[in-house]
C-alpha cells in the first residue's frame, strides 16, 4: 500500500488501527526530549511498515509535537513529511551489501546540511515495539508473537497487531542534531554511511534494552565457544593424556550442560504464568530505584547482584526487569536445578547452569569462563547471588567471589561496553520457605535447594504473604572502580598481578554487599520483629510495643533517610492480618505475642534490616549497662567494636563517617528520651522509668550479635595462641552456642548458625587481631582482647558469666593466652 495515501484515507485507516491499539510512551514526561523549537524535527523510524507509520504520526499529533506528516522546512529544501525509514528493501538479487539503502528524503538532508552552513534538522530516532509495554498479558498465544530479533512478515505483523496491539511501546529517544554529526570535510557518500551507522547502533542498542542481544542457533554458540582460544588451550593440556576426541567431546558436553538455550516465547509465557502467581502470592510489589537501572542500560552491560532470601527471588527479579521494558537478566543457576521438566524451562528462559565446584577439572572451569566472558562482551544481562545459597538466618552472608572474579577477568580481557553491577535488595513480609529455614537453623539437615522442592508448595498459595519489595541500589561502574582501585589496569589488562586481582575481588564484593544493605527497605513486619522479639518471652502490652516501633521509626530517619513510614497501630495491625504475632485480650490492656514458631520466623525479619539498626543497639547497650558514661568513652568502644561489627554486618558508613553518625543517633536518643545529655556525659534514664526500660530493650537488638563475639574471644583465651585451627575454632563456637541457646534459652534461632562464628572468625582475622600461620594455626595478642573489654560495657554480668563458664568447660585445662 503506498505512502502517499490520499488524505481521507490516512485518517481512516489510524481510527481502524487504533481500535487494536494502545500505546504506552516513553519519556512519560515527553519535555524530557528538550526539543529546540527553532530548529525543524525529523522523525527516523528503523523498519518500513505502514502501521508504525500510523502509530508516529497518532502519537506526535497527540503529545503535542511536531506532526510526522506535516511539512518539513530545512534551508532551502522543502519536503511534504517529516519522517523517513532507515532501512528500504532492495530486490533480492542485489548484492548483500546493497540489500538495503538509504532513504531519499535522509540523503537530501544530508546533502541540504552539507551545503548550507546555516541549515540544520532534529533527527529524533522513534522505536516501536509489539508487546514490549504489558500492563497485563493473558494469552500464551500472545507470549509466542511477541517482539523478537527476526523480521516479520505481512502475516505476522498482523497477528502481533491483534495480539500486542494493546500493549505496544513507543519510545522517543533525544534528538540528534545533523549537523553536529557531520564533520566539515565530510563528503555525502561518507556522511550517509556515518549517520546510517549512527542510527542503526541506536535502534540496536535500543532493542537490546528491551529484548536482548541477537540470539544466534543454540549450536552455533556452542561452537564458537569450544573454537575460542582459551578453549581449545585447555582441550589441548587435556588431551596429553587422553585421546583428543573424546576430550573435545567432553568440552562439547560441558558447553550443553552449561548454555543457556534462550527463547523469547518462553520468556514471555513465564510473564503470563508469574503475573497470576504474584498476584495470588502477594498483596503488590513495591519498586524502588529502577530509574538508575534504565539510565545506564543503553549500551552498557549489566550485572544484577540480589541478596538471596527465597527461590522467588530471580524469578520476582526477572518479572519486575521485563515489566518495566528491559530484557530479562540470564540468570547463573545451580546445577542442582537442572531436572527434568524444570531445568529445560529455565535453560530456554535464560538460566545458564554451574556446578557448585570447579575445583579438579580445569577444562570445565575453561569452559564457563569462556561462556561467561562471551555473554558478558554481547552485552547480555547477567544475575548471580554473591552469597552463594540462601540465607538462613536473614542476614546477608559473606559473599563469595567465584563468578565476581571471573567477571572481573573477562571486563579486564575486553572492556570496550561500560559494565554495570546494580545490587538489589529484595524484601519479604512472609517467606514461603520459612519453615524449612527454621528447621535447620535448629540443627535438622540441610534440605537440597531445588526448584521441585519449591513447586511442592503449591499448597501454600492460599496463604497471605504480604508485599514485597524490590529496591535497586547505587549502580558500581566496574571501569571507575578499577581507575581507582588498581591505577593502569587498562594497560596490563588480563595480566593484572593475581594478588591484586584477589584483592580488589574482595573489595568489590564487600562494597556491593554493603550496598545491596544500604538499599534495604523497612517493612512492617521488619519493625514488629525489631520491637517484639527484644521483649522478655516476646510479649508485651500494645502500648510498649508501639512506643518501641515509634522508636525504631524515628531511628530509621538516620539509616534511611526519606523512607516511608506507616504509624505504629497500623505497622501492629499488618503483623496480625499475616499471623506474625497474637493479640491476647486482657482486662488490664491487650498484650502481643509471638509464639516459639512465631519468634523464629520474625527473627529472620528482623535479621533483614538488623544493619540498619546496629549502631543505635550498640548505643542502647552501653547506656543501659553503664548508667554515665563520658562521650569520648562511648566513641572508643563503638570505633573498637565497629571495625569487628562492620565486615559481619555490611555496614555502609565508614570509619570517617561513624562521628557525624554517632551524633545523628543521639540526638533521635535524647528527642525521645532516651538519654540525658548533661556536656561532658551521656545518661541513661531514671532507673525503673518507662523510658530506662524501653532503652535496654533497644539494646537487646544487637546483643547475640555481642554474645558471639565475646563468646569467640572467650574461647580464643581459654585455649591460648597457636593452639587452635580457624575449623576447630569455628566448629567449638558453633557447639557451644548450641548449647548456650540450650541452656539459657537465648531468643535467636540463628545465635548459634555455623556460617555466621565463620564470619565472626574470619572478620577478627581480616581486622588483624589473628594472624593464621602456614599450619593453618591462630596466633594472637593482647590487642586480641580490646574488643572483649569493650564487650564488657555492653554485656549483662550473668551473660557474661555463662559464656565463660561453658567456654571454660569445654577447654579442659586453662591455658593462659600466648603473646606474640
Amino acid at each position: 500500500m503506498p505512502l502517499n495515501l490520499a488524505n481521507w484515507i490516512f485518517p481512516l485507516a489510524r481510527r481502524l488501527l487504533y481500535a487494536f491499539v494502545r500505546t504506552r510512551v516513553f519519556p512519560q514526561d515527553i519535555a524530557e526530549l528538550q526539543l529546540d523549537p527553532s530548529r525543524p524535527v525529523c522523525y527516523v523510524l528503523q523498519h518500513r511498515r505502514y502501521t508504525n507509520l500510523l502509530v508516529l504520526a497518532s502519537e506526535t499529533r497527540r503529545l503535542g509535537l511536531h506532526p510526522a506528516r506535516a511539512p518539513l522546512a530545512v534551508g532551502s529544501l522543502r519536503e511534504n513529511r517529516s519522517f523517513f525509514f532507515l532501512t528500504r528493501p532492495q530486490p533480492l538479487a542485489a548484492k548483500a551489501k546493497e540489500r538495503y539503502g538509504h532513504s531519499p528524503l535522509l540523503g537530501r538532508l544530508v546533502r541540504e546540511v552539507l551545503a548550507h552552513p546555516a541549515a540544520d534538522v532534529q533527527i529524533v530516532p522513534v522505536t516501536i515495539l509489539w508487546g514490549q509495554a504489558p500492563a497485563q498479558q493473558d494469552s500464551l498465544l500472545k507470549a509466542l508473537f511477541a517482539e523478537t530479533w527476526r523480521p516479520s512478515g505481512h502475516f505476522k505483523q498482523l497477528l502481533a497487531i491483534l495480539l500486542h496491539g494493546r500493549h505496544t511501546l513507543v519510545r522517543f529517544d533525544a534528538p540528534l542534531a545533523l549537523r553536529d554529526l557531520l564533520a566539515e570535510d565530510m563528503g555525502e557518500t561518507q556522511a550517509l554511511r556515518k549517520l546510517s551507522r549512527v542510527l542503526r547502533v541506536h535502534f540496536r542498542r535500543q532493542r537490546e534494552m528491551a529484548i536482548g542481544p541477537d540470539l544466534s542457533h543454540r549450536n552455533t554458540q556452542v561452537s564458537a565457544l569450544l573454537a575460542a582460544p582459551a578453549v581449545q588451550a585447555a582441550i589441548t593440556a587435556a588431551a596429553e593424556s587422553v585421546a583428543a576426541g573424546s576430550v573435545a567431546l567432553r568440552a562439547r558436553r560441558y558447553a550443553l550442560e552449561i548454555a543457556s538455550d534462550y527463547s523469547y516465547g518462553v520468556v514471555r509465557a513465564f510473564e503470563l504464568f508469574l503475573n497470576w502467581l504474584w498476584n495470588r502470592l502477594y498483596d503488590g510489589v513495591e519498586v524502588r530505584g529502577f530509574e538508575a537501572v534504565a539510565s545506564i542500560a543503553p549500551g552498557a552491560g549489566i550485572v544484577y547482584v540480589p541478596c538471596h532470601r527465597s527461590h522467588i527471588d530471580y524469578l520476582l527479579l526477572s518479572f519486575i526487569i521485563l515489566r518495566r521494558g528491559l530484557m530479562p537478566p540470564h540468570i547463573a543457576a545451580g546445577a542442582n536445578l537442572d531436572i527434568p521438566l524444570v531445568g529445560p524451562l529455565l535453560r530456554r528462559g535464560g538460566a545458564f547452569f554451574l556446578r557448585r565446584s570447579f575445583k579438579g577439572d580445569q577444562l570445565y572451569a575453561a569452559v564457563f569462563d569462556e561462556y561467561l566472558h562471551r555473554m558478558l562482551t554481547r552485552g547480555f544481562p547477567i544475575e548471580y547471588f554473591i552469597e552463594g545459597g540462601r540465607s538462613r538466618s536473614g542476614r546477608m552472608l559473606a559473599p563469595r567471589t567465584g563468578l565476581l572474579g571471573m567477571t572481573v577477568r573477562s571486563y579486564l580481557r575486553s572492556h570496550e561496553r561500560p559494565l554495570y553491577f546494580v545490587p538489589v535488595f529484595i524484601g519479604y513480609e512472609k517467606l514461603i520457605e520459612g519453615e524449612s529455614f527454621v528447621g535447620e537453623l535448629a540443627g535438622k539437615p540441610k534440605q537440597g535447594e531445588s526448584l521441585w522442592g519449591l513447586l511442592c508448595s503449591v499448597r501454600r498459595l492460599k496463604d497471605q504473604f504480604g508485599k514485597v519489595r524490590l529496591s535497586f541500589g547505587r549502580p558500581l561502574a566496574l571501569g571507575a572502580y578499577l581507575d581507582a582501585d588498581c591505577p593502569g589496569w587498562r594497560e596490563s589488562g588480563p595480566e593484572l598481578d593475581a594478588a591484586q586481582l584477589r584483592r580488589t575481588t574482595r573489595d568489590v564484593a564487600e562494597e556491593l554487599t554493603r550496598r545491596i544493605n544500604a538499599a534495604a527497605v523497612v517493612n512492617p513486619i521488619n519493625l514488629a520483629a525489631l520491637a517484639l522479639l527484644a521483649t522478655p518471652k516476646h510479649t508485651a502490652d500494645e502500648a510498649t510495643l508501639l512506643r518501641l516501633i515509634g522508636h525504631y521509626q524515628a531511628l530509621l530517619e538516620v539509616a534511611a533517610p526519606g523512607t516511608a513510614a506507616t504509624s505504629a497501630d497500623a505497622v501492629v495491625a499488618y503483623a496480625e492480618r499475616l499471623g506474625a504475632i497474637t493479640r491476647i485480650a486482657h482486662p488490664l490492656g491487650d498484650l502481643l505475642r509471638a509464639d516459639a514458631a512465631q519468634a523464629a520466623l520474625l527473627a529472620y525479619f528482623r535479621n533483614n534490616v538488623l544493619h540498619l539498626f546496629a549502631l543505635p543497639a550498640l548505643l542502647a547497650c552501653l547506656l543501659s549497662h553503664n548508667p554515665r558514661l563520658p562521650k569520648n568513652r562511648i566513641e572508643a568502644a563503638v570505633a573498637g567494636l565497629y571495625g569487628v561489627l562492620r565486615p559481619e554486618l555490611f555496614l555502609r558508613w565508614s570509619p570517617p563517617e561513624i562521628p557525624a553518625t554517632l551524633d545523628a543517633i543521639l540526638a533521635v536518643l535524647q528527642e525521645r528520651g532516651l538519654l540525658i545529655d548533661d556536656g561532658s556525659m551521656l545518661a541513661a534514664p531514671a532507673p525503673g522509668s518507662q523510658e530506662a526500660a524501653e532503652l535496654q530493650l533497644l539494646g537487646e537488638t544487637m546483643r547475640p550479635t555481642l554474645e558471639r563475639h565475646f563468646l569467640t574471644l572467650a574461647l580464643l583465651q581459654r585455649h591460648g595462641s597457636g593452639r587452635l585451627t580457624r575449623r576447630a575454632l569455628e566448629d567449638a563456637c558453633h557447639l557451644l552456642a548450641q548449647r548456650l541457646a540450650l541452656l539459657y534459652e537465648f531468643n535467636a534461632p540463628e545465635f548459634s548458625e555455623k556460617s555466621l562464628f565463620a564470619a565472626v572468625v574470619g572478620n577478627i582475622i581480616d581486622a588483624g587481631l589473628i594472624v593464621e600461620n602456614g599450619d593453618g594455626l591462630l596466633h594472637f595478642d593482647a590487642q586480641t582482647v580490646a574488643p572483649a573489654e569493650h564487650a564488657e560495657l555492653l554485656l549483662a554480668a550473668e551473660v557474661r558469666q555463662a559464656i565463660r563458664r561453658i567456654a571454660g568447660e569445654s577447654g579442659g585445662e586453662t591455658t593462659p593466652p600466648a603473646r606474640g
